[in-house]
């Protein structure tokens, strides 16, 4: 089976680890060969956090420059910092409401122009999906099922050979009891957004 390299982007504690390990568990389920890597920079400070999921056949753990199937980013500036990882046969689904790093509010940075940046992301990636998943998480009960929003907008872009269902089940399972009303809810959401994005 051909490889589907996906590239997960986040700050610390917008669950990026967890949804990493829901697509590898349901690639498991569907009997699909699946390898992972992460890399945790500060995260319990609100540093970046990255994922890379690769399925199907071959070695690697890592995806190079240019040759990520998917970029998945919680938060906008981490999609733009990680999108050297994207060429012309990417798609990027991107979260576009802000979680401004610390240094910002100290005025000892500035953020990116996410509009001015994802127009140029738009133009040299194959398909862009950006919406403000953060609203869509809040409207299912909490900031901390951003990532199953995410995690729905990816089943519904087609690009990921994951069933539906398989994917439902697996958060059922896989994820603290008192939230998997809420993780679904936020999961459907997210493919109801992605759907009108396509």
């Amino acid at each position: 089976m051909k490889t589907t390299r996906i590239m997960i982007v986040a700050v610390g504690g917008q669950g990026n680890i967890l949804a990493a390990r829901i697509l590898g568990e349901a690639a498991v389920a569907a009997g699909i060969e699946v390898r992972m890597s992460e890399f945790h920079g500060m995260a319990q400070r609100g540093g970046v956090v990255e994922s890379m999921v690769l399925l199907g056949d071959g070695k690697g753990y890592c995806i190079s420059d240019g040759n990520a199937d998917i970029l998945l980013g919680f938060e906008p500036c981490e999609t733009i910092r990680a999108a050297k990882k994207c060429g012309a046969d990417s798609v990027v689904i991107t979260n576009t409401a802000t979680l401004p790093p610390f240094t910002v509010a100290l005025g000892k940075d500035q953020y990116p122009d996410v509009d001015s940046a994802t127009t140029l992301l738009s133009g040299r990636v194959k398909k862009l999906i950006a919406f403000d998943a953060s609203s869509l998480a809040l409207r299912a009960g909490s900031s901390l099922v951003l990532n199953m929003v995410m995690l729905g907008a990816l089943a519904q872009s087609g690009v990921v050979n994951l069933p539906t269902e398989l994917l439902q089940r697996i958060i059922r399972e896989k994820t603290k009891k008192e939230f998997v009303n809420m993780n679904i809810t936020a999961f459907e959401f997210g493919m109801q957004k992605a759907a009108g994005c396509l």
